[in-house]
């Protein structure tokens, strides 16, 4: 693709193909939330009030607040604001917070999928009056341009965020478990940079979960929420090669004037897998002769990213699909025994269909939900150069790889990406490999104005198909029915 594409309203360029979009961008990474503070909450109205990933507040808050410091914000009486983990929940808090013109949280962590949206409602401050020159060159020159795009006005190409961290997940899996059923490090070096198709994954999973004390080969995200639509089931249905719009080029609009090709046989080839995975028994919705059957648990319905990440730490399963965040935490955590990088590998993510054989334009091959987070401005808050300077602190080289090794976010620039620093980070630097390789496999969401709601009629749809109540089939028509009227 040599032309530029919308997202949302936004022009990005995609002078590159979707195998190295990553270079220019970063899934929503772990789910956070930011629920209860438009109601009062007991923060100093002379304090700078960041709202932020409650499981990052809970574990590594004192840690984010002391890189901080370290790095321009010294002085500042910072606090941080943890919310709800439901990214939708998030996102409604932020409407409601704004709308109200609430004066704190002063900054926010907000989902790169959600900043055109917040921008054309006029409910975040515009960095680029707010920012020095010097400041404004910094993105310009050193972060993921396509990125940096997502908080950008679609019309003066004016900034309205700073990158924090790109996202994008890997399938994590337990070696420990492997080393019972034969694999060895020649296995695992292989698997950290080449894609399996689905069955060669599933068949090496139901020999890991048979020769373990593993209950049960995979956990993923599959509750009625955003992280579905946007990211698991967006990758499983692009690695089968279909879309919700007839492919890359339409993802981001224009809304109205594309087809949605959601009840496709690709669509409901990939319901059907993953329906055959969380069965106990073979129905007409499953199919058993190409993928073993129960092969992740059915509690996955109604699982988020932390379920995942507490299911494979405690050794029930041998796989979790989620993100870098949690292979940072499941390598640092208090929650039991440790476990070492010996112990702990990721893969990319399996495909179904190579890009050749896809039937939608820019899908197929191993596919990893693109996504990560900006630091934006309230408009409304009382603190705002004290804000802007806790905004410049993330800024620097040192906060950004002092976050890959406090909580495993990925820096937003690609000189730090590749570094030697950012490699002997322990233990992320030694994932590094496999991260890249998921990035130049992402696909972002349909991020557009309709996006929310189509979002939760996605969700609620292949939720419905993967737990059984309602057939791939009948999924699909339904859900290409919702779409299209949102689309009108």
């Amino acid at each position: 693709m040599s032309d530029r594409y919308s997202q949302g309203n936004e022009k990005v360029d995609s002078s590159v193909s979707r195998r190295t979009f990553v270079k220019a961008a970063g899934a929503g990474g772990a789910a956070v939330g930011l629920a209860g503070c438009i109601y009062g909450d007991a923060s100093s109205e002379d304090a700078v009030v960041w709202g932020i990933d409650p499981n990052a507040e809970d574990e590594v808050g004192d840690g984010i607040i002391e890189l901080l410091e370290e790095n321009g914000a010294d002085g500042i009486d910072i606090q941080l604001q943890p919310g709800d983990e439901d990214t939708g929940d998030r996102r409604d808090s932020y409407t409601n917070l704004l709308q109200a013109e609430e004066t704190q949280p002063d900054l926010f962590l907000m989902d790169n999928g959600w900043v055109n949206v917040f921008i054309q409602r006029g409910h975040i401050a515009n960095l680029s009056e707010e920012l020095d020159d010097e400041d404004l060159s910094l993105v310009e020159d050193e972060y993921f341009e396509s990125f940096t795009e997502t908080a950008r006005d679609p019309e003066t190409g004016d900034l309205y965020g700073v990158p924090i961290f790109p996202d994008y997940p890997t399938m994590q899996y337990r070696k420990d478990y492997a080393r019972e059923a034969g694999y060895d490090d020649d296995d695992f070096e292989e698997w950290a940079t080449e894609p399996m198709t689905w069955q060669e994954w599933a068949e090496i999973t139901e020999e890991i979960v048979e020769a373990s004390d593993a209950e049960y080969g995979l956990a993923t995200q599959w509750d009625q929420y955003e992280g579905t639509a946007c990211c698991t089931w967006n990758e499983v249905m692009s690695s089968f090669g279909g879309a919700y719009f007839g492919g890359f080029d339409n993802l981001f609009g224009p809304v109205g004037e594309r087809d949605v090709t959601v009840d496709e046989p690709e669509f409901i080839e990939g319901l059907q897998m993953m329906r055959t995975f969380v069965a106990d028994e073979a129905d007409e919705y499953t199919l058993e002769d190409e993928y073993p059957l129960g092969l992740a648990t059915s509690d996955i319905t109604s699982w988020q990213e932390e379920d995942a990440r507490e299911a494979i730490l405690a050794g029930e399963a041998v796989m979790q699909r989620n993100w870098p965040y949690a292979i940072n935490q499941n390598l640092s955590s208090d929650e039991g025994d440790d476990l070492t990088v010996d112990e702990y590998g990721a893969m990319p993510m399996p495909y179904a269909v190579t890009e050749d054989e896809a039937t939608q334009p820019g899908t197929g091959g191993s596919t990893s939900a693109l996504g990560g987070w900006h630091i934006v401005l309230n408009p409304n808050s009382q603190n705002k150069e004290e804000a802007l300077e806790v905004l410049r602190a993330t800024m620097t080289d040192e906060f950004n790889l002092g976050m890959l090794e406090l909580w495993g976010w990925v820096p937003p620039k690609p000189h730090l990406f590749e570094t030697e620093a950012a490699e002997s980070v322990d233990p992320m630097g030694h994932y590094m490999d496999t991260l890249r390789v998921a990035g130049e496999n992402a696909m972002p969401r349909p991020v557009t104005t309709v996006w929310p709601n189509q979002a939760s009629l996605i969700a609620e749809e292949v939720n419905l198909a993967v737990a059984g109540d309602k057939s791939p089939e009948d999924a699909a028509a339904d859900l290409q029915n919702g779409l299209e009227d949102t689309e009108e």
